[in-house]
């Protein structure tokens, strides 16, 4: 019988002599309740259990809250000003994970890993929006297969309206990857797998009336100009946070109504990082640290804390752990809690092309540091990218402040016309990523270090970053774009890309009228 703190590693997965993290308070050992769970009563199957002669014990329901374009500014992760009640009250009752990552940063390689549970760049779906007419590579299959063949009714839904299918966001192909819309159309007794799409912080963001935030209190990362645009953008996206987190407590309060609370192992986490420069489409923090929490009140103590490093890509195994679904042997990651293994050195991150934006980056995370290699460092970090143009104010007021030399040097060195090959930041007193330390000779052999894991992960897991796509792929999004571009400019009246300035006058007119100042 396997007990549920059992399950496989991944290759690489190491201790980092070198680099200890600081605060681990969550001891793996204590992870579950000492409880009939807890104890390893769940069996890998249910067969297992009745040739054991015991009773076959209830297996948890799992239910995924899934909120787009998040990153952990919650208060509950120390974030000043933002109230998230109920996300703090589901992290005080289960585990808050400090450092979960995101594989991609952006929605659809990033969904298609984690509901496989190999990473985008093996598979195939590393382009953002694309291969979606090829079905998966043979042997590949999508978590709900696995789960149901293990009797669990799987549904996706909108998180406010359990009869609307939530978002498919997949690079490949599938019929019918879930049973239904809403754990009520399950079967009396029957588990179930439920995905709930929170969209609230997928621009364009909301005001909170009942909770307003003030421009001038908010805490600007020091890559952005300390600008009233800014501060207004900043508030209400964190304003948006707060709406996301009162409809997360309608989910969990009808959750509580159906008597299903006490055996539902909930996860919330971001699907990438927030929707701004330096956030979403890159591998900055920004785009791929992304808040984790879990709770499971009949085997999970509440009030735990992990700062080791754990991806998106462990979560098709944890689901499959839970549900005592044998976990595939070619899965890339492993389940959250694992007493077996080590806390992980390395953590991987890859950004390909998205929409019409050719790129293809690369990162490795350690407890200390990032390593990110920009394979194409003749693009410049503000290659044009339609939906960016569109949707990041402080994208046109940076541009224009760099005209004018405006900028600080943290600043300035995003607007460059071209990128380093490699970057190397150190994480424990750099948070923000602006000093790139990959030339300084004091941290050379960490530099080498992390080449080296980055071409050994490439080469293990077959990246298929590394072939160039086919010229039409991206053709095709050309004219997307421009055909989206040119709706856009239709329905301004003007060229953004000629008018800066009347843009920017634009953004921040509309900014004020949707934080309820105009």
């Amino acid at each position: 019988m396997k007990d549920l703190a059992q399950g496989t590693a991944s290759p690489g997965d190491h201790v980092d002599k070198d680099t200890p993290v600081k605060g681990r308070s969550m001891k793996r050992r204590s992870f579950l309740k000492t409880s009939a769970l807890g104890a390893g009563v769940l069996a890998a199957t249910r067969g297992e259990a009745a040739e054991a002669g015991k009773q076959t014990p209830e297996r948890p329901n799992i239910l995924w809250l899934d909120a787009e374009d998040v990153c952990p500014d919650l208060a509950c992760y120390g974030a000043p000003l933002v109230q998230t009640p109920n996300l703090d009250r589901l992290a005080r009752e289960g585990i808050r994970f400090n450092r979960a990552y995101a594989t991609c940063p952006v929605c659809s390689p990033s969904r298609s890993a984690m509901l496989t549970g190999r990473y985008q760049t093996s598979i195939g779906a590393h382009h953002h929006r694309s291969n979606r007419d090829k079905p998966l590579p043979e042997g590949v299959r999508f978590v709900t297969e696995y789960l149901r063949e293990g009797g669990y009714f799987t549904a996706n839904g909108n998180a406010m309206n359990p009869k609307k299918g939530g978002k498919l966001d997949f690079n490949f192909a599938i019929e019918n990857p879930y049973d239904g819309t809403d754990w009520r159309q399950r079967k009396p007794g029957q588990p179930f797998f439920a995905q709930l799409h929170f969209s609230e912080v997928h621009r364009d963001f909301q005001r909170d009336p009942k909770r307003p935030i003030a421009p001038e209190a908010v805490t600007l990362p020091p890559y952005y100009p300390d600008h009233p645009v800014t501060r207004l953008d900043w508030a209400l996206y964190l304003e948006t946070i707060q709406n996301l987190d009162e409809k997360v407590g309608q989910v969990l309060e009808r959750l509580d109504t159906d008597g299903l609370s006490e055996n539902t192992v909930v996860f919330f986490t971001g699907d990438h990082g927030r929707p701004m420069v330096r956030g979403k489409q890159w591998l900055y923090e920004g785009g791929i640290h992304v808040p984790l929490i879990v709770r499971w009140p009949a085997g999970i103590e509440g009030g735990q804390v992990r700062d080791d490093l754990v991806s998106l890509i462990d979560m098709a195994p944890t689901w499959l752990n839970l549900a005592g679904v044998r976990i595939p042997g070619d899965f890339d990651g492993r389940p959250l809690w694992d007493s077996g293994q080590p806390p992980r050195e390395y953590l991987y991150a890859a950004r390909d092309r998205c929409d019409a934006t050719d790129d293809h980056i690369r990162c490795v995370i350690t407890p200390r540091y990032k390593y990110i290699r920009n394979f194409e460092p003749q693009r410049p970090y503000l290659q044009f990218n339609e939906y960016k143009k569109r949707q990041y104010p402080v994208l046109t007021l940076m541009e224009i402040l760099h005209k004018r030399g405006e900028l600080t040097a943290e600043q300035q060195r995003f607007m460059a016309p071209y990128r380093p090959v490699e970057e190397l930041y150190d994480l424990e007193i750099d948070p923000h990523e602006v000093h790139n330390l990959a030339t300084e000779p004091a941290h050379s052999a960490a530099l080498e270090r992390l080449r080296r894991e980055l071409d050994a992960w490439i080469c293990r897991t077959g990246d298929q970053g590394q072939i160039p796509e086919h010229p039409e792929a991206a053709f095709a999004e050309d004219r997307v774009d421009e055909e989206q571009w040119a709706r856009y400019v239709e329905q301004l009246g003007f060229d953004p890309l000629n008018e800066s300035r009347r843009y920017l006058e634009w953004w921040s007119a509309r900014l004020k009228k949707m934080k309820g100042e105009a």
